[in-house]
């Protein structure tokens, strides 16, 4: 009996000259066929950012991604702690927060005038 061969990624070959581009946001855009992720680097006060890179994917080539990097989003998670996203509460953060003030009675203040 035979042990099924696992395939094995393809070997990438990267130019020693390839220009890394930073992102922080992103438009994703689709049409039945395919996904368009156009990348740009936003900075605060600029006007609008210009895309630097658009990367076009099948369905299918979108759907790995995404379980790519749910992968490896759990283990920088693991090795490094979690992701905190900037406005999010949890439920903790909504049951364990301080008490709010007590709303001052505007009626009780002119009776003291």
């Amino acid at each position: 009996m035979t042990t099924p061969v696992k395939p094995q990624p393809p070997t990438l070959e990267v130019p020693t000259d390839i220009q890394a581009i930073y992102a922080n946001l992103v438009r994703i855009a689709h049409s039945p066929s395919e996904l368009v992720f156009d990348f740009a680097h936003l900075l605060p006060g600029s006007g609008a950012p210009r895309v630097s890179t658009r990367v076009v994917m099948s369905p299918l080539g979108a759907k790995l991604l995404q379980r790519a990097l749910a992968e490896n989003l759990s283990r920088y998670e693991a090795a490094f702690g979690e992701i905190k996203v900037p406005g999010e509460a949890s439920l903790a953060d909504f049951l364990f927060r301080p008490p709010a003030a007590p709303p001052k009675d505007k009626d009780k203040d002119k009776d003291k005038e």
